[in-house]
């Protein structure tokens, strides 16, 4: 997102620069010195909400006051668009946040700052008027080939690109339709200007690409046509990819015609097992398309990663066989690191999607974080509140030990016995967690089966 406002400015005639201070060296210090040395009028940051430290970005803003910075703060992103009114009253440091898609609205609040305009009356721009919080909605794009490139700082394979842009379908824990503005609106580039911005790259020695559309295919005959034509002419590139989309886009015909244009690696939202659920998450898909979809992926030599709802609010025990039985059917509880995920992953539940309002509606929402951001549900079965804390904790543990370097499962290492055995237990784990769910007439306290757990694990890795 960074570098397509970057991109916007520039092409808009405001010369900009582009800090990526996401990486894992930078700090906020160094930060702070950067934009404070440069001293820009308009100072825009795509504003990651990131989980507990998220309260340290808005102090890091009022800092940049306190040190002098005089210039005009915009935050954009997913973040700040789903939560502005929230950050406007809360954060007097900010001064206006682009709500929703942001190009458009940062060239013209830009154009506005250098000639000494007004900017309370630019479409898409969150500003505070009067004692409340402004915002006059601005449509999408309907052309994304309109936008200029992203520019980039550094180029490390796979580099990430854009075909489209939003999604045609509103799964009930997806922020895309919110940040759209207009939800469901799903607009594919033409493949001749996803080729250029392609070989533009390849001229720079880039031979592997990621696809990070939320949905690469787009929707119905329309976008199957526009993907066969964007693959025709990917295929004599000589380059590979990963993307992602949904099961029920893929068929056999199309995923042969991907890996002839050079497809490598797929991520696919199948979310559930059980029908219950996946009509709940509003999924508009059904399981056995998921179960296809992972046929057509293997016939074709694709593993595909699987996105993954475990747990639900709603979940009963009937759903959470049908998950258990959909992960072994298809063969996709053999491997440590995705078995670790698969079994634990618990419904994230964020402002701005469907689930976050009709939970609130219920009174069965606890807001959580900054400007409560992100929401706490429940499970409505304690008995399985039970289930889903035990199962997280061992799969956590397990992840965790994983990316310990001095661990016998560090996930660098080459691939020993240990790990299929640690990937067993968490299977046997989880069937006997299950059926104590189902049958115990008075469950453990969780922290006696956790310690137990603990020390299982630890004699299965040797620490």
């Amino acid at each position: 997102m960074g570098g397509y406002a970057a991109a916007a400015l520039n092409q808009a005639g405001f010369p900009s620069t582009l800090l990526d201070h996401a990486e894992p060296h930078a700090t906020f210090v160094g930060t702070l010195d950067a934009v404070l040395a440069q001293a820009p009028d308009l100072l825009a940051i795509n504003a990651v909400f990131f989980w507990e430290h998220t309260g340290r970005l808005f102090e890091f803003f009022a800092e940049l006051r306190r040190r002098g910075f005089a210039g005009h703060l915009n935050l954009f992103g997913f973040f700040p668009s789903l939560v502005h009114r929230e950050i406007l009253e809360a954060s007097a440091a900010v001064d206006s946040l682009a709500v929703g898609e942001f190009e458009h609205t940062l060239c013209e609040l830009a154009a506005r700052l250098a000639g000494g305009s007004p900017t309370g009356d630019i479409a898409g721009l969150a500003v505070r008027e009067a004692a409340t919080v402004a915002l006059r909605p601005r449509p999408v794009e309907k052309e994304p080939d309109r936008f200029p490139y992203p520019q980039r700082i550094r180029l490390s394979e796979p580099v990430t690109i854009l075909g489209s842009r939003g999604c045609y379908n509103h799964c009930s824990f997806c922020l895309v339709p919110a940040f759209d503005g207009q939800g469901g609106r799903w607009r594919g580039r033409t493949p001749a200007d996803i080729v250029r911005e392609m070989e533009q790259l390849m001229d720079q020695g880039i031979r592997d690409f990621y696809f990070a559309d939320p949905n690469f295919i787009g929707p119905g005959r329309a976008g199957r046509k526009r993907t066969q034509e964007l693959l025709e002419q990917l295929r004599p590139l000589g380059i590979t990819f990963g993307m992602e989309t949904r099961a029920n886009d893929l068929d056999s015909e199309l995923m042969a015609e991907l890996v002839r244009a050079g497809l490598t690696s797929l991520l696919i939202g199948i979310e559930s097992g059980s029908p219950d659920i996946l009509s709940r998450l509003n999924k508009s898909a059904r399981a056995n398309d998921g179960a296809l979809a992972i046929k057509i992926c293997r016939e074709n030599g694709i593993e595909p990663e699987i996105g993954f709802l475990m747990f639900v609010p709603e979940a009963s025990l009937t759903d959470l066989r049908a998950n258990l039985a959909f992960l072994q059917d298809n063969q996709l509880l053999g491997r440590l690191a995705r078995t670790a995920n698969l079994l634990c992953h618990r419904q994230i539940v964020l402002t701005g999607t469907s689930g976050y309002a009709r939970f609130a509606e219920q009174n069965r929402l606890k807001k959580k974080g900054i400007f409560g951001f992100q929401g706490e549900v429940a499970l409505a079965n304690p008995r399985i509140e039970w289930l889903a804390e035990l199962t997280i904790f061992a799969c956590h543990t397990i992840l965790r030990k994983m990316a310990d370097r001095n661990s016998q499962i560090y996930w660098q290492k080459t691939v020993s016995p240990i790990f299929q055995t640690a990937n067993d237990y968490l299977v046997r784990l989880f069937h006997h967690l299950l059926e104590q769910t189902a049958d115990t007439a008075s469950l453990e306290s969780i922290e006696a089966v956790r310690e137990r757990i603990a020390r299982e694990i630890g004699r299965i890795i040797g620490n």
